[in-house]
């Protein structure tokens, strides 16, 4: 197998063992990229002999810690000091930022080799699409805003990678290329040198091809306990299933998700229960748009007034609030989701997780539609931890997935139960490990 298939956490232990280089890492998923990515269009900028250089210097040192050696694409919205970041927007082309992200840092000194820049839409909120396209079928999107990194780690260019949520754009581009992806707590990663849309939703995730691979990456971000939660049985193990209310706008594809990863789960032993949300969560899409669009309004100001006609019509709309929001209406939105998140969370007392739709189905077809966020938006503003698997394909052989969902700061236990529920609920990708 060449390396760039292997998990992060399967390379990761072969660098352990002396049987893989970094070096032999990075250059097998530059190969890949020159390969592949002329056709996916996963990357704005790869520094290809830097990368390799930094790997080689690896090998030659202790491990500087759980990411040493692997190599990590970072969303074209979050700084870095060696690399260009231009928010794939025209009017940052060439903008080279003076220091790293602090995400980008914390992997950076955990080992990690920062291989490139992925795609992105225009400032991860609207504007410009990313020309990434879906690497199952280039006629479909692979999501967005965080499209270039699910595209390079689903089609195997690359291990790990940052993608970030606002509304829906991590867990949804994890469903549709089929990858494994955590939107951690709100607030548990620094958003510092990451451009920001929404003060109260913006989340720094990343994306893997196991849930051990998430799991490499939040021990590098200290994530409270994550490593010290045993993984549990799946048999007798509670597990609400959510159809959410927002059931009105799923696809044949995403209830025949949601339903597959329930009776998997079922068959294997977990205790099924059917989660209805109290009448309150009814209104959480709208607040979650109301908040997005509201503190957008302040985000986007400074890029308004200085490029003008030069910057998307979306930004401005934003910033010269076109909606129309008032301060009671914005108000409202907050107390809404403050009494949501009390509610929520005292419903863990009658089962362990929660699993919902991921995505209303299968990728569109183009561009320019990256998806909708419906299934993602109210998850997002509870703050909660939220974990996307793989489940099946829809009827035009596309990947779509789920979500697990824990309480805010449960990230680690959230992992341990993904560890016990992947294999059941992932089955394509259990079985190809175990023939491998």
């Amino acid at each position: 197998m060449e390396p760039c298939f292997l998990t992060a956490a399967e390379a990761a232990s072969a660098m352990r063992a002396g049987t893989l280089t970094s070096e032999a890492l990075i250059r097998s998923c530059i190969e890949r990229i020159e390969e592949r990515d002329p056709d996916v269009k996963a990357w704005l900028y790869v520094d290809k002999a830097k990368a390799i250089a930094t790997a080689r210097e690896l090998d030659k040192r202790a491990p500087m810690g759980p990411l040493h050696g692997l190599p990590f694409g970072v969303k074209d919205m979050i700084d870095t000091a060696d690399m260009p970041t231009t928010y794939n927007s025209p009017v940052f082309q060439g903008y080279q930022p003076a220091r790293d992200a602090a995400c980008v840092g914390v992997v950076r000194y955990s080992g990690a080799v920062i291989l490139g820049k992925t795609d992105t839409v225009e400032f991860a909120t609207a504007g410009r699409r990313a020309a990434t396209r879906n690497p199952k079928n280039f006629a479909h999107t692979p999501g967005g805003s965080s499209s270039g990194s699910g595209a390079a780690v689903g089609d195997r260019q690359v291990q790990l990678a940052f993608g970030t949520q606002t509304g829906g754009s991590h867990i949804r581009p994890a469903s549709f290329n089929g990858i494994y992806g955590l939107k951690p707590t709100w607030g548990s990663v620094s958003r510092e040198g990451a451009k920001q849309y929404s003060n109260m939703l913006d989340t720094i995730g990343w994306y893997g091809r196991s849930v051990a691979d998430l799991a490499l990456v939040g021990s590098a971000f200290r994530l409270h306990d994550v490593g010290e939660v045993a993984m549990p049985d799946v048999a007798g193990l509670k597990v609400a299933w959510c159809r959410s209310p927002f059931w009105d706008q799923i696809e044949p594809a995403g209830e025949k998700a949601l339903e597959m990863a329930r009776d998997r789960l079922a068959k294997a032993g977990a205790k099924l229960i059917e989660l209805t949300l109290p009448p309150a969560f009814d209104g959480m899409f709208e607040a979650q748009n109301t908040i997005m669009m509201a503190e957008g309004r302040a985000s986007f100001l400074d890029v308004s007034l200085e490029f003008g006609d030069r910057l998307h019509a979306d930004f401005h709309d934003r910033a010269n609030n076109a909606l129309g929001i008032t301060p009671e209406k914005l108000i409202a939105a907050y107390n809404l989701a403050a009494e949501c998140r009390r509610a929520f969370e005292a419903l863990y007392a009658d089962f362990d997780v929660v699993l919902t739709p991921a995505s209303p189905g299968e990728a569109p077809e183009g561009s320019y539609n990256t998806g909708n966020h419906i299934f993602n938006a109210m998850w997002t503003l509870l703050h909660v931890p939220c974990l996307g698997i793989p489940c099946t394909t829809g009827p035009k052989g596309l990947p779509v997935g789920v979500q697990i969902v824990a309480p805010r700061y449960g990230d680690a236990r959230l992992l341990a139960l993904g560890e016990a529920l992947a294999p059941v609920i992932d089955q394509e990708t259990a079985s190809y490990a175990a023939a491998a």
